[in-house]
């Protein structure tokens, strides 16, 4: 009995005196686990004293650090701002919030989604520039797309899981009903881009695909086999909060977003229009623009 208490008794010790030197050679300030997904990036302004914060939000990476960094760098910014934050957020539950909730200054969104909220109404978002419009289509990789019951109900048909896309699944849908034609009979695969919904019509695992046309389609498609689902569908739209008239930011703004347009790769994304005229006396704007 003596024997086995002696035993626990030095185990106790040993183990004690292995956590005491653990604790003595590890220094806890060291034990940093880094950040796995990280969806924002932050710059500061001259105005390092000022801890208002521009905050500003786009599904894409790329954007958010771009506009972020020339933010920062903009004078009339530093005037009212210490430092700008830039979101992204790929899913369509993020733009939700965001917009929902007003909680970007400055944020690209398409117009149904700030109509869906009234966020133009409730957070007074004005649109400051817009891409063009565009059309929708059903996109094949053998043959032109026939808009009748009997041609889809055989087709493996690949949409976007995204259920504010307009093109990817909005539309689509909206065609399905009216050719009255029951979703649960179709055979339908949901991607997450429409560049995944690209590479599943060219491997052949679907037959047509709901999308827009691009120029770049043309080395992988043939433009005989497109036919629309709509046109005219208004693009993607920068919105900015304007709960005061602050029409200098709003120009700056403006500015940096359409010399970022410029060194877009895409040319749809070259294609921007101001709705503001910034250039006079009297900021206005444009009008006729918000209703292309």
């Amino acid at each position: 009995m003596l024997h086995k208490t002696t035993v626990v008794a030095f185990l106790f010790l040993l183990l004690l005196v292995t956590w005491i030197c653990g604790q003595l050679t590890v220094n806890n300030d060291d034990l940093q686990f880094p950040v796995m997904i990280k969806t924002s990036t932050t710059c500061q302004t001259t105005a390092t004293s000022n801890t208002s914060e521009l905050i500003v939000f786009t599904p894409s990476k790329k954007i958010a650090k771009l506009l972020t960094e020339s933010l920062c760098g903009d004078n009339v910014v530093a005037k009212q701002y210490g430092s700008v934050i830039g979101y992204w957020g790929y899913r369509t539950a993020d733009s939700l919030e965001f917009v929902g909730k007003g909680i970007a200054d400055l944020i690209l969104a398409k117009n149904n989604i700030m109509a869906a909220f009234r966020a133009e109404s409730t957070y007074n978002y004005q649109p400051v520039v817009g891409f063009s419009n565009y059309t929708a289509f059903f996109i094949s990789s053998k043959e032109k797309p026939r808009l009748t019951k009997q041609y889809f109900l055989d087709k493996r048909i690949g949409l976007l899981d995204y259920p504010t896309s307009r093109s990817g699944h909005i539309l689509p849908k909206q065609t399905f009903k009216e050719l009255d034609i029951n979703l649960a009979n179709l055979k339908i695969t949901y991607a997450s881009s429409h560049n995944e919904l690209r590479d599943l019509l060219a491997d052949g695992k679907v037959d047509i695909i709901a999308s827009f046309w691009k120029e770049s389609d043309a080395t992988r498609f043939s433009k005989n086999y497109i036919t629309p689902l709509s046109n005219n569908i208004a693009g993607t739209r920068w919105y900015f909060k304007m709960q005061q008239n602050n029409t200098d930011l709003l120009c700056a703004i403006q500015s940096h977003l359409l010399n970022m347009s410029k060194d877009q790769t895409l040319h749809y994304y070259q294609n921007v229009k101001p709705y503001w005229s910034c250039n006079t006396k009297s900021v206005s704007f444009i009008k006729g623009l918000g209703d292309e």
